[in-house]
């Protein structure tokens, strides 16, 4: 049993690198904008943050009952600063990615890993799409959407 799941984690392996060979130049950009996403968060960098997201931004986060705009994108950080948590680490796991003209739409779920005041370890997993725009040489949120992976959807 144990060698059919390191033939099978080999083999999904090979058919991930296989799909990320096969990313446009635009695709590839797009993602190392998403890990500096999550980096921004884990370092609370709510300046750098902010700067990702185009001013004209319409989305539904996780954490909002109603769709948000820029103004309002960094409430869940700083909700979860003032109850004196943060994440201490995280990691992506690209579904899929498509460019279209000046857009790049990414679809991937994160397990996040986010520890309280006291030192408790909580992981999440959502499930996230983000809608990047090329605004000159820069690389903006436009549109996104994010929910919990509930337990059908893992």
């Amino acid at each position: 049993m144990r060698r059919v799941r390191a033939l099978v984690a080999v083999v999904l392996a090979l058919c991930a690198c296989q799909v990320f060979a096969q990313q446009t130049a635009q695709e590839q950009a797009v993602w190392k904008m998403e890990h500096k996403y999550w980096a921004d968060v884990k370092a609370a960098d709510l300046v750098s943050y902010r700067a990702l997201w185009h001013p004209n931004f319409l989305g539904w986060p996780r954490s909002s009952a109603t769709p948000a705009r820029k103004a309002h994108i960094t409430d869940w950080i700083t909700n979860n600063a003032a109850k004196g948590i943060h994440l201490s680490g995280y990691t992506l796991k690209p579904a899929a990615s498509q460019a279209t003209g000046n857009l790049v739409v990414t679809d991937y779920w994160v397990t996040m890993d986010w520890v309280d005041k006291n030192g408790t370890r909580k992981l999440e997993r959502d499930r996230i799409t983000h809608t990047w725009m090329r605004v000159g040489n820069r690389w903006e949120i436009i549109s996104g959407m994010s929910c919990p992976v509930s337990a059908a959807g893992k």
